[in-house]
C-alpha cells in the first residue's frame, strides 16, 4: 500500500472525518480536509497526490469548480465522491478519473483511488473496481 496523500473536499464534517479516518486505516495519508473552494485550493498548494471531490459543498455546486482547478493549477488527480453523480461536470479533464456514488463503503474508495493513481502510468490496468464509473478520457 502507498502512503498516497489525499485531499477531501467535502462539506458535512462527519463524513469528511469518517472517511478521513478510514482511509488512514488502510495506509493513507490525509492531505486536509476542504469545506469550500478556497480552503481547497490551500489544501492544494501542499501537492497531495488525489483528491476526493464532492459536488455540492458549503459554498454552493462548486465540486465541479474545484476539480478543474485542481486538475489545471495543481495536476491533482480527481474522483468525485458524491450523491448526486448526474451532476459531475468536466468528464473530458483529464486529470478527472471517475465518480463514486455516495454512499459507499471504505474499502471501495481504497480500489478506487488505487485505480485512479495507476492512471496515467503508462501499464495496462485491470478494469476499474465495481462502483467506480470512469469519466471522459479516462473511461
Amino acid at each position: 500500500m502507498s502512503k498516497s496523500r489525499v485531499l477531501i473536499v467535502e462539506d458535512e464534517y462527519l463524513v469528511a472525518a469518517d472517511l478521513e479516518a478510514g482511509l488512514e486505516e488502510l495506509g493513507y495519508v490525509s492531505a486536509g480536509i476542504a469545506q469550500d473552494l478556497e480552503t481547497a485550493m490551500g489544501l492544494a498548494r501542499a501537492g497531495p497526490d488525489i483528491a476526493l471531490v464532492d459536488v455540492h459543498l458549503r459554498d454552493g455546486k462548486t465540486g465541479p469548480l474545484i476539480a478543474r482547478r485542481l486538475v489545471e493549477d495543481f495536476a491533482i488527480k480527481v474522483l468525485f465522491v458524491t450523491a448526486n453523480p448526474r451532476m459531475v461536470v468536466d468528464t473530458d479533464l483529464p486529470g478527472v478519473i471517475g465518480v463514486i456514488s455516495k454512499p459507499c463503503p471504505h474499502y471501495l474508495i481504497a480500489a478506487a483511488l488505487e485505480y485512479a493513481l495507476g492512471v496515467g502510468d503508462r501499464v495496462t490496468l485491470p478494469a476499474p473496481p465495481a462502483g467506480l464509473m470512469l469519466t471522459g478520457r479516462a473511461a
